[in-house]
C-alpha cells in the first residue's frame, strides 16, 4: 500500500512539474520562458519581473540576420565598455536552435548581475536579458540560467495583437495604419502602399513608451531636444517651436522642426510630442515631406491628442 501511495504521489508530482515547465509568453511576444519562482509578467515591458527581489528578464525580437551581427560584438572588451564584466560565455543548444549565453557583473552606476542570451531561429533572433540587482538572496545564478535555457520561440503573432498589447492606446489614428511593432513598446505607422518607408516618401508616425527617471519640469526642454537630435533618420535639425503645456491633466512637451532626411537629404518637417506620466512617458515623432507640411502636421496633432497611456 505504501508503495502504491508513493507511486501515485510521485506520478502527481511529475504531472505538476510537466505543467510548471510550460513556457509563458507575455502578451503578443514570440519569446517565452519558464520564469523563475515569483516572477510575473511585467506590465511595463515585454518580459518578467519581481520588484521585491530587484530582478527582471526582458525580451526583444529582431530579424534573423541580427544574430550574426550581434554575436561577434559580445567580446570581453566590448562588453566592458558597456558596463558588463564578463564572467561566463557558452554556446547553447535549445532544441534545434543555436544560442550564446553570457553572464557577468554590472559595473555601471547600477550594480548587480546580468545575463544575455541571444538565440537564433529561421525568421527571428531572440534577445533575452536578465538582471538581478543584489546577491544570491534575490535569485541564484542557477535559477536565472535555468530560466534562460527554457526559452521558447513561437510562430508569428498578428500585428493587431501586438498593437493591442502596447502600454498605450491611440484613439485617433488620423488615417495612418500600423506596419510594425518593436520590443513590445514601440510602433510605426504610415500612410501609403509601402510598409518599408525610405526617404520619408510616405508620412510616418513612431510612438514609443519608456520607463525611467524623468527629468524635472525645468529640464524637459533640454530632454526633448536631446531626444529629437538622437533620431538617426534626421540631420540638420532646425527647431521652429518648442514648448511645454498641460493637456487632460498630464504634462507634455512638443517640438516642431525642419530637418533633412539623413540618407537622401530630402527636406522634411518633424513634430515630436512627449506625454509624461509619473515614471513613464510616451514619445511620438511624426515625419513628413516639407511640401505636405500643413496637412500632416494637423494629422500628427490629432494622433498626439488621442494618445492615452494605459494604467499599470
Amino acid at each position: 500500500m505504501k508503495a502504491l501511495v508513493a507511486a501515485v504521489f510521485g506520478f502527481t508530482l511529475s504531472i505538476q512539474a510537466a505543467f510548471a515547465a510550460e513556457p509563458v509568453f507575455p502578451p503578443a511576444s514570440r519569446i517565452g520562458i519558464v520564469p523563475p519562482q515569483d516572477m510575473v509578467v511585467s506590465k511595463r515591458f515585454s518580459g518578467f519581473e519581481n520588484e521585491e527581489r530587484a530582478a527582471a528578464i526582458t525580451f526583444a525580437e529582431m530579424p534573423p540576420q541580427a544574430y550574426d551581427q550581434m554575436v561577434p560584438g559580445l567580446t570581453k572588451e566590448a562588453l566592458k565598455k558597456q558596463g558588463l564584466d564578463l564572467k561566463t560565455r557558452e554556446n547553447v543548444k535549445i532544441g534545434s536552435k543555436s544560442g550564446i549565453l553570457i553572464g557577468g557583473a554590472m559595473t555601471g552606476p547600477v550594480t548587480g548581475r546580468k545575463w544575455v542570451l541571444v538565440v537564433k531561429d529561421a525568421d527571428l533572433t531572440g534577445l533575452v536579458i536578465a538582471q538581478v540587482r543584489g546577491g544570491q538572496d534575490g535569485y541564484s545564478d542557477a535559477q536565472i540560467r535555468d530560466a534562460l535555457k527554457s526559452v521558447a520561440l513561437r510562430n508569428s503573432v498578428s500585428l493587431e495583437e501586438q498593437v493591442s498589447a502596447l502600454p498605450f492606446r491611440i484613439n485617433d489614428k488620423a488615417g495612418f495604419r500600423p506596419v510594425r511593432v518593436l520590443a513590445g513598446n514601440s510602433v510605426l505607422y504610415t500612410d501609403g502602399p509601402q510598409d518599408t518607408v525610405k526617404a520619408v516618401e510616405q508620412p510616418m508616425v513612431i510612438l514609443a513608451s519608456a520607463v525611467q527617471s524623468l527629468p524635472s519640469v525645468e529640464a524637459r526642454n533640454q530632454f526633448a531636444r536631446a531626444a529629437l537630435n538622437s533620431n538617426q533618420i534626421l540631420k540638420e535639425v532646425r527647431i521652429e517651436r518648442s514648448e511645454a503645456f498641460r493637456l487632460r491633466g498630464q504634462d507634455w512637451h512638443e517640438i516642431v522642426a525642419r530637418a533633412k532626411e539623413a540618407e537622401s537629404g530630402q527636406d522634411i518637417v518633424v513634430m515630436q510630442s512627449i506625454q509624461f506620466d509619473g515614471s513613464r512617458y510616451v514619445r511620438m515623432v511624426g515625419m513628413s515631406r516639407a511640401e505636405q507640411r500643413d496637412e500632416n502636421l494637423r494629422r500628427f496633432r490629432a494622433v498626439a491628442d488621442g494618445l492615452e497611456i494605459l494604467s499599470q
